[in-house]
């Protein structure tokens, strides 16, 4: 399978299990189903990072000596907006464990924040994907409409 290839599988599988932790069931079926999602989802994010390590060397590069443009600079940030906000869903998602299984009050403002993170963190994926339509177009062989000259 090419690098192009696996990175389009990866961006599917991305969204479908994104989706997939959203689905709520309740008792402890709902939360291992929920869990089980997740670690998916951050097994996929980790191998999209990686997949794309080049590209974010490369802009963090540029970024650095000052070549980047205001559309790299923008993509960039939307992606590191990214990183952090995940990180902290998936932080906040272990520490909010004891809250779930054991009803430990204290523990419950983790899983508060694994909330509003995640919402959050889907907004971004949003912008993410609304800045990469270009790509998204040529990988499916769409071609932009072209205006009447």
């Amino acid at each position: 399978m090419t690098n192009r290839r696996t990175k389009i599988l990866v961006d599917i599988l991305l969204l479908i299990f994104i989706i997939l932790s959203f689905v709520r069931w309740d008792g402890t079926n709902g939360f291992i189903f929920h869990a089980t999602v997740g670690s998916v989802f951050v097994i996929l994010v980790l191998l999209h990072l990686w997949l794309n390590r080049n590209w974010i060397y490369a802009v963090f590069t540029a970024i650095r000596e000052k070549r980047a443009n205001k559309k790299l600079k923008q993509l960039f940030f939307v992606n590191m907006c990214l990183i952090v906000t995940w990180d902290i869903v998936i932080i906040s998602g272990f520490l909010a464990i004891p809250s779930f299984i054991y009803d430990i009050e204290s523990f419950h403002i983790f899983s508060r924040i694994h909330a509003v993170s995640s919402r959050i963190g889907v907004v971004l994926i949003v912008v993410h994907i609304i800045q990469h339509l270009g790509h998204i177009r040529s990988y499916l062989g769409l071609k932009k409409k072209q205006a009447n000259a």
